[in-house]
């Protein structure tokens, strides 16, 4: 019974083609299987969250408690419960016994039946013959097979016979210990803008609070809930042939799948029409009811990819929002934490590419979409600029020298050196090379240091110079000859 994920390999080229069947509750009914008690906490977590449930209640919920019925009734136990089983057994293996898959697969015979008869006027409502029913009972409790479309039996034989096998269940299909959550998911209503209460009901609250519910039901009971649920749907889809709405199986049905047992219509007088409308409201949204809601399914999916941590709807609302795109896993954040060496070469190689675009930038040739992205930089120094051995401050940037001595000082002191423009837009620059700049010069030893083409500029200014001594020197020569 447990739910196991089965790899076929097929060789045949026909059925490649065909769609692939996924189960998104695959991980659910995993969990539900394997790990029954963290299941269970983390559904009626999420119910206790929808719904009021007071420690007493809430401990019937979990099976800790018996559930404490109306009309005084209560569960019974010791001898009398091992009584009544007994008593049970003797009827039959179908009727009268606790519910199992064995009885769940007799049953379903029944149902497949009605499918095919739902334009029967009066179905569920007009009683069928008892004669032929007690024949088909027999047969079912004996586990013969049973041809129901040989025409020996009527619909409503058969529809009949379905609500007496509910009817005489040990316990309701929703079992006691959920009757309270049922009557508190039937208050579930809206509020207005001021926050009062209103008479509407929370239709997308009480949806979702049955999802969860109905995920902690013993399986037998689901089984045959939703095989039923579906029947009940379809029956009403045909309610201008059969005259029976969804309203009307209600009435029908709600003593044998909700009511608790042995108790009367007085009993339930206050709470009649809440039970009556709750199980209006399932037949109705039946195709929603069966289905995990989605942050149960994505807490079951990452309970076996490794993370441990149950989030509730409103985790999940905050995970998947928008804005949540922008900002980084918590997992990548703790293992960040945890892992200063991986820390450390993300920031190295950030860096690095920061460093490529400012320099991609400063070699670009002069524009005025150049000057934009200067101004990009000078406005987030800290963000954009590759660290603080290649920034320079604002009020440096601003009175950059373009003569040689500033190109000297901006490279020694560590700035980035702008691309020299090219030989047709390179002017001599008028001032001669002073001490100081020679002197830069031999501090700065490697002629790495700067750029080729000021050093060749420098050795021309040289040769000039001592073009003129000579010429000063053979003048005076010449005067005095």
């Amino acid at each position: 019974s447990d739910a196991i994920c089965n790899f076929v390999i097929c060789n045949d080229s026909s059925l490649r083609s065909q769609p692939i069947i996924f189960n998104p509750d695959f991980f659910v009914e995993k969990l539900r299987h394997e790990k029954p008690e963290v299941f269970t906490e983390l559904v009626v977590s999420n119910i206790t969250r929808l719904i009021d449930l007071p420690g007493a209640e809430l401990a019937q919920l979990m099976g800790e408690e018996d559930p404490k019925l109306p009309g005084g009734n209560s569960i019974a136990s010791g001898f009398l419960r091992s009584l009544m089983s007994l008593k049970r057994k003797e009827k039959g293996v179908v009727f009268g016994s606790p519910l199992t898959e064995e009885g769940i697969a007799q049953v379903s015979q029944l149902i497949e039946y009605l499918h095919k008869h739902l334009r029967a006027e009066g179905l569920f409502r007009v009683p069928g013959n008892s004669i032929r029913q007690q024949i088909l009972k027999d047969a079912l409790n004996s586990g013969t097979d049973i041809d129901l479309d040989s025409g020996e039996f009527h619909s409503n034989d058969v529809a009949t016979l379905l609500k007496m096998f509910l009817g005489e269940l040990p316990e309701p299909l929703l079992t006691h210990k959920h009757f309270h959550a049922h009557l508190k998911i039937a208050d579930l209503t809206l509020f207005d803008e001021k926050g009062n209460k209103t008479s509407t009901p929370d239709k997308e609250r009480q949806i979702e609070a049955l999802q969860l519910l109905f995920l902690i039901l013993p399986a037998p009971n689901r089984s045959l809930l939703k095989l039923l649920l579906d029947l009940l749907y379809q029956t009403a889809k045909k309610q201008d042939k059969n005259k029976m709405s969804a309203h009307n199986l209600a009435l029908m049905f709600a003593p044998h799948i909700l009511w608790p047992r042995n108790v009367t219509a007085n009993d339930l007088q206050e709470n009649i029409t809440k039970l009556n409308n709750g199980v209006t409201f399932m037949i109705k949204h039946s195709q929603k009811l069966f289905k995990a809601p989605a942050y149960i399914r994505e807490c079951a999916r990452l309970h076996y990819l490794g993370s441990r941590a149950h989030a509730s709807k409103d985790d999940l609302d905050l995970l998947t929002s928008p804005s949540s795109k922008e900002l980084q896993p918590l997992k990548s954040q703790k293992r960040s934490r945890l892992d200063p060496c991986h820390q450390e070469e993300t920031q190295q190689r950030t860096e690095e590419a920061l460093k490529e675009l400012f320099r991609h930038v400063h070699n670009m040739p002069d524009s005025a979409k150049k000057k934009k992205l200067i101004r990009q930089f000078n406005k987030h120094p800290t963000a954009l600029t590759p660290g603080a051995d290649v920034r320079t401050p604002p009020a440096q940037r601003r009175t950059r020298s373009r003569s040689f001595s500033g190109l000297i000082k901006r490279k020694v002191l560590g700035t980035p050196v702008i691309m020299e423009r090219k030989s047709r837009d390179v002017t001599p620059e008028p001032e001669r090379a002073s001490k100081e700049n020679i002197h830069l010069l031999q501090k700065c030893g490697s002629p790495a240091h700067v750029s080729q083409a000021k050093l060749k500029f420098l050795e021309g200014r040289k040769e000039d110079s001592c073009r003129r001594v000579r010429a000063r020197l053979l003048s005076k020569e010449s005067s005095s000859l």
